[in-house]
């Protein structure tokens, strides 16, 4: 949770990271990844599934471990977990200004779509 909170901040209830670490783990999905450092969490990475397409949220990698490749062996392996599961297209999204992640994505074969991304809050889940 730490380092999701060091590297992405938040200002929304819905994405805390304690709510979203458990929601995901109660799934028992095996699609929640993290890198390890002397017992020290320093990449995760969670990843979705629905039979059709994949998704990428949250890929997190510690300052200190950044640019060393540590980000793209977190997305190589999720991209192998949904690929075994039978996935065809994997999506993720980005927030609108982030040209650093937006260039990182790309450089792994990831290519923006033109699409509208909405979403719809349920309160009596947070």
């Amino acid at each position: 949770m730490q380092l999701w909170e060091t590297v992405f901040g938040y200002d929304a209830a819905h994405n805390s990271p304690g709510l979203a670490i458990d929601k995901k783990l109660a799934l028992q999905d095996g699609l929640l990844f993290v890198a390890l450092i002397d017992g020290r969490v320093v990449g995760s990475i969670l990843a979705g599934y629905d039979g059709h397409r994949g998704w990428l949220y949250s890929v997190a990698v510690d300052a200190g471990q950044q640019k060393k490749g540590l980000g793209s062996a977190l997305v190589r392996h999720a991209e192998a977990a949904l690929t075994e599961l039978g996935c065809m297209k994997i999506n993720l999204q980005i927030r609108g200004g982030n040209e650093a992640v937006t260039a990182f994505y790309e450089s792994l074969g990831y290519v923006v779509e033109p699409r509208v991304s909405m979403g719809k809050l349920i309160p009596q889940n947070i």
